[in-house]
């Protein structure tokens, strides 16, 4: 090549745009993680809310909280919330290294703040205006329709707001199980 020549190929040092199959791919297998951690923190919810409140119906049906459900309901989603953070953090979103986890464990905190309204608005309608307290009612109502409303929501705020890192290709690629 003569000194006037430029060389086609420019090495940018930016890894090259993965395709568009290796992009549904992975978001497909972030999506099942997320779902998959999101089933235990579920269980960890449902079971924590009904021993407290329902105690298995153990009892006579009535648990140590049966009076106050709000309270329960805010002590199982933050027992659930810790076992899913983790397994978001090292499962999940592990790809995605923020280099700030203060930060991070602020922001995970903040949106389960909301999230929890959230829950607690859907168990708040269905026990004080619709007058359902059977564990039927509250179990729809702020476990799986209050669960469904909060997991859409973490879902989209993690990835936007907590998680927000760019990992480096081989990390992303160990963690989504996709290589180019």
């Amino acid at each position: 090549m003569s000194s006037g020549e430029s060389s086609a190929v420019v090495d940018t040092g930016a890894p090259a745009p993965r395709s568009l199959v290796a992009r549904v791919r992975a978001g497909l297998r972030q999506s099942a993680a997320f779902l998959v951690v999101g089933v235990i923190g579920f269980l960890v919810d449902a079971g924590t809310y009904n021993l407290l409140v329902f105690n298995f119906g153990a009892w006579g049906g009535e648990g140590l909280m049966f009076h106050v459900p709000l309270p329960a309901k805010i002590i199982a989603i933050a027992v659930a919330t810790v076992v899913t953070y983790f397994g978001n953090k090292w499962w999940t979103f592990s790809h995605k290294q923020t280099g700030s986890p203060a930060r991070e464990y602020v922001m995970y905190a903040l949106i389960n703040v909301i999230a929890i309204g959230l829950q607690l608005g859907c168990l708040g309608f269905s026990r004080y205006v619709l007058d359902l307290s059977t564990p039927l009612a509250d179990n729809i109502s702020g476990t799986l329709i209050g669960q469904i409303v909060a997991v859409v929501f973490r879902y989209w705020a993690y990835d936007k707001f907590v998680f927000t890192g760019e990992g480096d290709r081989e990390t992303t690629e160990r963690a989504t199980g996709v290589a180019d």
